[in-house]
């Protein structure tokens, strides 16, 4: 890899969540927030049989994050977004410093289907 860290969970772990998973498989969902790295650009991961592809990781603050940011995590808004996550993560503050990972990824058709 390029200068990016080493991974910290495996890309199976990246979308994991029932809710989610459905999310992702719908289209509303195009992107996942992680304290590590768990899928470099390029790479492939399975959800129900239906393949993606990270396409982009990056580095961002809580603080950055935007509505836009929420959607493509599958949540209306930030607001959902950020009580959702307080609540999963007992005791965390919404540190608005905190950097997280972004990971983007698109579905990959399946070529067969379009020959």
């Amino acid at each position: 890899m390029t200068d990016l860290p080493e991974k910290t969970c495996s890309i199976d772990r990246l979308v994991t969540h029932e809710k989610l998973v459905a999310a992702t498989l719908d289209g509303r969902k195009t992107q996942q927030r992680r304290n590590g790295v768990y899928g470099y650009p390029g790479e492939c991961f399975e959800l129900e049989g239906v393949k993606f592809q990270v396409t982009e990781l990056r580095r961002q603050k809580l603080g950055e994050m935007v509505d836009q940011d929420a959607h493509a995590e599958g949540y209306p808004n930030l607001e959902v977004y950020k009580a959702l996550i307080i609540r999963m993560h007992g005791g965390m503050d919404w540190d608005l410093e905190h950097p997280v990972w972004v990971h983007e990824f698109k579905r990959v058709e399946d070529e067969a289907s379009t020959v």
